[in-house]
């Protein structure tokens, strides 16, 4: 059962264009809405997530993972930095 409410405002004309979208599918407003809602998010999230590369940009980007590291002195530098519940501790 749902039971986390999700409110919203539309203009007359959106909510005219979405119930008559929804009917066409068979749905109602909510089940419409939530559904492709979902759809987007999903679609953003896994646009966040996953990318695509041709097979050369695959190997080139293979290549950079297999290399050895590089120093990062910014990067030691840091790391070597204490923290304040680490300091306290000592």
């Amino acid at each position: 059962m749902r039971d986390a409410p999700i409110n919203l405002r539309a203009l007359p004309e959106q909510r005219d264009l979405i119930d008559y979208a929804a009917s066409l599918l068979g749905k109602n407003r909510s089940d419409f809405m939530l559904e492709v809602a979902c759809e987007r998010a999903q679609a953003v999230v896994l646009d966040r997530t996953f990318f695509g590369l041709d097979t050369e940009k695959f190997k080139q980007f293979s290549e950079l993972l297999d290399a050895p590291k590089s120093t990062n002195v910014g990067l030691a530098r840091l790391m070597d930095v204490k923290t304040p519940w680490d300091e306290s501790s000592q």
